[in-house]
């Protein structure tokens, strides 16, 4: 299960607990249901109050826990408070005095002495009702920043994100992830060594390390998406869970960065793309290509959403960067009624306005796709054969499963069968798997109907690519 598959939703959570009241005992699977639900809304906010006092990310985890741990054992006799949040926090935060007056004991340094004064004082100020909801914005941007620093690797800043601001335990992390548990959990407890190690300063980054920093928090933000909407393998296709994870740390740092727009860029990009999953899948889970959709299907309210992220975006002015380029793609597809009505040459100048701002190679293969799309399949084959020969896409399934697509469509069918079935050798997912060997039949089956779509000559070659 991942953070989308709470038993209770965050919306059903604010309903039965946010109007201040606490509520009456209830049975011990219903309390247990009540708390994930606050656990998964309040552990970000939680873990950044607790951090900004004691300084480092790991002990503030360890805090939160023991917090979560009074929670499970004293809700289900008390009911669970009317605001819960505050109630973890004043837990929370009595676990860290205790713990920097134990350590003041044992060694009564200057600065530990002055720090206990400093924790004192935040008591002192958590005691009016407000002191919380006030720097609680500012703390959850900096847990953000720490969690994604760049001291940290890829993968130890997704699962470190995930982990603090997601609300994951290991296991979902782990099976999200698709690696073993101990594998996640090493994985986190080496993230908030090397930050502790590395002293890295509880903060927001400023001037031009802003700009760098926030790219990177986006980064991997998007790669939690991603692999949610197209799921790098496993049984399923689409991993809805974290799609909805990622969708709720873009929208959280939109609130905190209301300023940036490449912010806005994404959370338009996410809640189109999120738009479509009731109509990727199939009843029994095969994959739907995006043409083949019931536009019906795609939810109005994600994607009104995704459109008013977008104009906040352009005006703020500036161009346009990476995200907010690859939105009004999107936007393209989601104002189209029908897959016809698409504006393709809208979309390859989007393309040709992102290959310069970010180039790379799959930015080139998508590029290729909305080019057949605008002017023919040949034009877009034309493209895919210059991109064969680059290394980074030597595994990457796409590439000839793109290139299978175009064959098929200028009657290559004996190509088209046989990079459909190299496409299925590359990618690890299985309903892709299945797709892609499907498509393969079908070519196959074309091919038998027509003997004269053999593999052409060198001569008609030339003569199929340019009609």
């Amino acid at each position: 299960m991942t953070g989308g598959d709470a038993a209770v939703t965050g919306d059903d959570a604010l309903t039965a607990l946010g109007d201040g009241r606490a509520t009456s005992p209830m049975s011990q699977a219903d309390s247990h249901r009540a708390i994930d639900a606050v656990w998964r809304i309040e552990s970000a906010r939680l873990i950044a109050g607790l951090t900004r006092m004691v300084g480092d990310v790991g002990l503030a985890e360890d805090l939160a826990q023991d917090a979560l741990v009074a929670a499970l054992q004293q809700w289900p006799e008390s009911g669970v408070p009317g605001r819960p949040g505050a109630w973890l926090m004043a837990i929370g935060r009595r676990r860290a005095i205790d713990l920097i007056r134990r350590r003041t004991t044992l060694d009564r340094k200057h600065e530990q002495l002055g720090r206990e004064l400093e924790v004192a004082q935040e008591i002192a100020e958590a005691q009016a009702e407000d002191a919380i909801e006030d720097d609680i914005g500012d703390d959850l941007l900096r847990l953000v920043f720490v969690a994604c620093h760049p001291v940290l690797s890829v993968d130890a800043r997704v699962a470190l994100t995930l982990r603090l601001l997601g609300g994951l335990t290991s296991d979902e992390i782990a099976r999200a992830c698709l690696v073993p548990e101990p594998t996640i959990a090493q994985r986190i407890v080496r993230a908030k060594r090397t930050l502790a190690e590395a002293h890295v300063p509880f903060e927001v980054p400023s001037g031009s390390e802003l700009t760098v920093r926030l790219a990177a928090v986006l980064q991997v933000i998007y790669l939690v998406f991603n692999e949610g909407y197209s799921a790098t393998a496993g049984e399923d296709w689409m991993r809805p869970g974290l799609c909805e994870d990622a969708l709720r740390l873009g929208r959280i740092l939109a609130g905190l960065l209301p300023d940036e727009p490449e912010v806005h860029g994404l959370v338009a990009l996410m809640e189109i793309q999120s738009s479509r999953t009731r109509a990727r899948i199939s009843a029994t889970g095969e994959p739907i290509p995006l043409l083949e959709q019931n536009r019906g299907r795609w939810d109005q309210l994600l994607i009104r959403r995704g459109l008013a992220a977008l104009r906040r975006a352009e005006l703020l002015g500036g161009a346009m960067g990476p995200y907010a380029l690859q939105a009004a793609i999107a936007a393209c597809h989601a104002r189209a009624r029908t897959a016809e009505e698409t504006d393709w040459p809208r979309i390859v100048a989007l393309y040709d306005a992102l290959a310069q701002l970010a180039p790379s190679p799959v930015v080139e293969l998508n590029r290729a796709v909305a080019v057949a799309m605008a002017f023919g399949p040949g034009a877009g084959l034309e493209l895919v054969d210059a991109l064969v020969s680059e290394p980074t896409l030597r595994t990457y399934h796409l590439l000839p499963s793109v290139r299978a697509d175009f064959l098929a469509k200028l009657g290559r069918y004996e190509e088209a069968g046989a990079e459909f079935k190299r496409a299925a050798a590359l990618t690890r997912n299985v309903r892709e798997h299945e797709l892609l060997l499907r498509r393969a039949r079908e070519a196959n089956a074309a091919l038998r109907v027509d003997p004269s779509a053999a593999t052409p000559s060198e001569e008609s070659t030339g003569d199929k690519a340019t009609a």
